[in-house]
């Protein structure tokens, strides 16, 4: 009986551990999305600089 109850305290510590692995995992997760859509607002969408419409004036 007593590692019976060894055994379900060990699978409640097991289960606890995953469901903070996960919150942690998703908290990462979603710190790199926001970190990603904060720099795409900053940036340019192409790499290359951007080109005058119209030509200027000699």
């Amino acid at each position: 009986m007593f590692e019976y109850e060894l055994q379900q305290i060990r699978s409640a510590e097991l289960i606890r551990e995953a469901a903070e692995y996960r919150i942690a995992r998703e908290a990462r997760r979603a710190g790199r999305e926001a970190s990603r859509r904060h720099d795409a607002e900053r940036r340019p969408h192409s790499p290359r600089p951007r080109r005058h419409r119209l030509a200027r004036p000699a």
